[in-house]
Formats: structure tokens, sequence, C-alpha cells
């Protein structure tokens, strides 16, 4: 019966929302660019593919059918799972193909599944953000792991900790490893960015610390036992330091960009801290030490995932986004939010509000200094629970938005097209191209207006957008009936999304 009725619920649900105060519009809201992430989780199939072992045609239907719902919903940028353990969900020569595909780890799939989804995210001007996990092995002790995968070649980099398997991060070794996979991974593939998650030493397993006092005695020359914990940072920060380099010598507009934990550190511990009263926090137990790698320039972009309610009495969503933004020096800010907590079942009951999540989104908009958000995860998306999805469509993604400039990267900005034509309802444009790759145009902007003037575009509104394209040519699809006189501009952006001016306009009727 609730499935019978549904749309209906959601429906409702919707009106409730959009008739709250809190929600009043104005000319700038949604913002023209706006970071519209969200988690694609590949381990335990949590997202796609939906069960392991699925044939090749049913997988790439799983995903165009996601893709295309996630585009409809706004979304931008992907983040997408392509090491879930010490695997690959694509062709490497460090890492055999993930279980989650065909059920057995090392087993060929039948095609080149991340690929396939650049491939996808790219028709659809959306940016793939490939995710690591780089320490974890196993979920589980006992997982079968494939006889070429690294852990097995290599047992003395391998550590059993609360009944998972992780690479040691003290070893020298594994760090030159984990670059390898990250150099060949952007070396081989066009993705936008390289995505770590919280992962870095392991959650402790009750007061069981990681096994890694023999590391410790080996290589740190000599170090008193308190220095371990500073040790274990530095581990972090040396293999964080190593992929960044790696990226700038590679492809220096793939961007870097963290996950961390919600928390970096609480006040009563650091006065730097957030006031709050995590009971785990990024630098004490995770030893990620993220304000330094945001202040050194090693990161571009932190999405901390603040996945408490607002008003939660530890850990205020309000109070921790401000916090990071206060916090993130010269990386790009977007804040995590968690869509899976926000259900008709949630044992809180500020989860169970439709207007949660909708109200975060409102407070990130209005916070100086971060520029969107990325939701965990896509299947909770789909799911449309407490109506988001309608919400999403309708209302707080309802125009295109572009993804904030990488200026930690590159501000310069890509030549303007020119040569504007339009002939058979069909507009194309020719570009100018400058010398470095990541100057170059790579996305089109699509403008119109009804006057010629230049001062009649406002292009920082987003209503104003016809389409974002990666193509050099558009079709102009006009209605029966009496047509009207519009004015076309296009812009250019590059990889790190700067923009050039506007081309002249071009008048068409539609």
């Amino acid at each position: 019966m609730i499935n019978k009725y549904r749309h209906l619920i959601n429906t409702i649900i919707l009106i409730i929302i959009l008739s709250q105060p809190t929600f009043a519009t104005n000319k700038t809201y949604p913002p023209k660019r706006e970071f519209r992430g969200v988690w694609i989780a590949t381990v335990f199939n949590i997202d796609w593919p939906s069960a392991p072992g699925l044939s090749i045609n049913t997988q790439k239907r799983e995903a165009i059918k996601m893709l295309n719902q996630l585009k409809a919903n706004g979304i931008n940028a992907v983040i997408f799972q392509v090491r879930p353990e010490s695997d690959a969900f694509y062709k490497s020569k460090y890492s055999p193909w993930s279980r989650y595909l065909t059920g057995t780890q090392g087993q060929y799939p039948g095609y080149d599944p991340l690929e396939f989804w650049i491939k996808e995210c790219h028709k659809r001007n959306i940016e793939l953000h490939a995710w690591l996990n780089p320490f974890r092995i196993a979920m589980h002790i006992n997982d079968k792991l494939a006889s070429t995968n690294i852990a097995l070649q290599h047992r003395n980099w391998v550590r059993e900790y609360g009944n998972k398997l992780y690479f040691d991060p003290g070893i020298p070794e594994v760090r030159t490893y984990l670059n390898n996979v990250v150099k060949e991974l952007i070396t081989n593939y066009d993705i936008d960015a390289i995505h770590f998650d919280d992962y870095f030493y392991p959650y402790p397993s009750g007061n069981t610390p990681f096994p890694d006092q023999e590391t410790f005695r080996k290589y740190s020359k000599g170090l008193p036992s308190y220095k371990i914990y500073d040790w274990r940072r530095n581990n972090i920060n040396n293999i964080i330091q190593q992929i960044s380099q790696t990226i700038k010598d590679t492809k220096p507009w793939v961007k870097f960009g963290i996950s961390p934990f919600g928390v970096w550190r609480n006040q009563s511990t650091d006065p730097k801290g957030s006031l709050t009263r995590a009971g785990i926090t990024n630098y004490d137990d995770l030893y990620a030490d993220i304000l330094l790698w945001a202040q050194q320039g090693w990161i571009n972009y932190i999405i901390p995932q603040v996945y408490w309610c607002i008003g939660n009495p530890a850990a205020d969503f309000k109070t921790l986004i401000k916090w990071w933004s206060n916090n993130k020096y010269n990386c790009n800010l977007y804040i995590g939010q968690a869509l899976y907590k926000a259900t008709p079942t949630s044992q809180k009951s500020e989860w169970r509000q439709p207007t949660e999540i909708p109200n975060q989104i409102k407070l990130i908009r209005e916070t100086p200094g971060i520029s969107g958000s990325a939701l965990y995860s896509a299947k909770w998306i789909n799911k449309n629970l407490l109506g988001i999805e309608n919400y999403l469509q309708t209302s707080i993604y309802n125009k295109p938005s572009i993804i904030p400039i990488t200026r930690s990267i590159d501000e310069t900005p890509p030549n303007k097209p020119y040569r504007i034509r339009e002939r058979k309802n069909i507009i194309k444009w020719k570009t100018r191209n400058k010398k470095n790759e990541m100057d170059k145009p790579y996305r089109y902007v699509i403008y119109k207006s009804e006057k010629r003037s230049k001062k009649a575009l406002n292009s920082e509104d987003p209503s104003n957008i016809l389409i974002i394209t990666s193509s050099t040519s558009i079709k102009i699809e006009k209605g029966k009936g009496k047509t009207k006189k519009h004015f076309i501009r296009i812009s250019a952006l590059d990889r790190t999304n700067n923009e050039s001016k506007l081309s002249r306009a071009i008048k068409i009727k539609w």
C-alpha cells in the first residue's frame, strides 16, 4: 500500500518543504558555480554493480540508469570507488580485478568498467573523481585474495587488525607501491581527480593498538616509543606529499581531494580544534593531519564527512561547517552529507524530517568559503526517501551549475569561442587552443538572452544557461507555433573550470 502511494506521499512532502520560509529564493539561488557530488560506493556492492557476477550488459545498463538519474537530479560530479580493497575496477599491473565485479578477485570482467564510467560521465558533462582506499587489503581476514595480489607477494607489508587486513603505512615500500598505483591510474585514464576518503590508519578497534610496533622500531630512526603517534602522522604526510607531486608531474590538471572524518580535533584537546565532543578525530586516531596538507598545498579540495544533524550536541553540523570554512587554507571546500541517514525509519527524529538535508544545503550555501557538497551515496538519491529526489529536481539543483575553479592549480582562462554560426537549427563554433593542456577549452557554456547587449545578459544567473556541453555544436529544438527572438553567447571552460570571456552574440529564433 505504501509503495502504491509513494509518489503522492513524496509530492506532499515536497510541498511541505517548499512551503518553508527557510527556502525563500532570490536571483542568485541556486548559485551558478557549485560542486554537486555524489559518492558511488562499490565495496560490498553498495551502489554499483548491484551484485557481483552480473553480465556486462546488465552492469552497463545499471550504470547508465544511475547516471541518467543523477544527471536529472543536477549532479555534476561522481566520486566513483575504483579501489575498494587492494583491487581495481580498471586494468592494472599493480592490483587485481575487484571481486565486487565478478565474485572472484582477479577475474577479468570482460571489459574495463572505469573506462566505461569515464566515457558515460563525460558524455553527460559530469566529472569523474577516482576514489581509492589506499591501505585496506581485505574487509575480512579470511577473504580470498587473488594470487597476483601484492599482499601475498609481500606478506611483511600486511597487518591484521579488527578482523581486517591492512597495508602498514610505516613501510616505505608500501608508500612507493601506492604512489605507483596512483601514477598508473592518472597516466592511463582521463579522470578529473584522485580522491581518498577517511581511511588512513584504521579506525581504532577497542583498546587494541595497531600492530606496527616492530615497524616503528625499524623505521623511526631511534625515536622514543611515545613518539609513535607523530611518526604515524608523518608516514601519512609523506604519502600525501608524494602522491601530490606525482599528480603534478604527470597530469597537473588532475585534482587531488580528501574526504576526511568530519572532526579534525576537538577544542578540548587543541585550541585550534572545533567546539565538538567527537570520540574519534582525524589527527589523534586516524593520524591524518588534513590541515597540514591543505596548508602545504598538497591537496586541492576537502570534503569533510559532516555526518551529524543540525543541532547535534556532540558535533553540530552548523558549527562544524563554519569551522572547516575557517580552516581550509587555499583548498576548495565542499561538505559531505549523510544522505543515507535521512530515512523515515531513522532512530533519530532529526533525520526523519524531510527538511534536514535541504536545511543543511541552505546552511552550506550561506556559509562563506564553502562551494558545494557531496551526498553519500547514490542509491539513497535514487530511492527518493523523504522526497529528496523531487526536491533536487524541482528546487535545489533545478538550474545548471559549473564546478568551482580549482585556483590552487590554475587560474588562466581559455580563449573564447569564435566564428559562431547557425544553420538549420545547428549552432557551431570554433576555438583557438593554447599550448598548455590545462588551458585548452574542455567544455562550453551556452547562454541565451532576449537582447543582444552584453549588459542584458547576467552570466552569473544560471537561469540564462541553455546547456553545458563538450561538443563544438548544438542542435536547437524549435517548438511549434510562434517563434521568439533570442541571442546566444558561448564561453569555454578549461580542465580546472576557468571560464573564458563570452563570444559575440548571434541571433536565432525558436
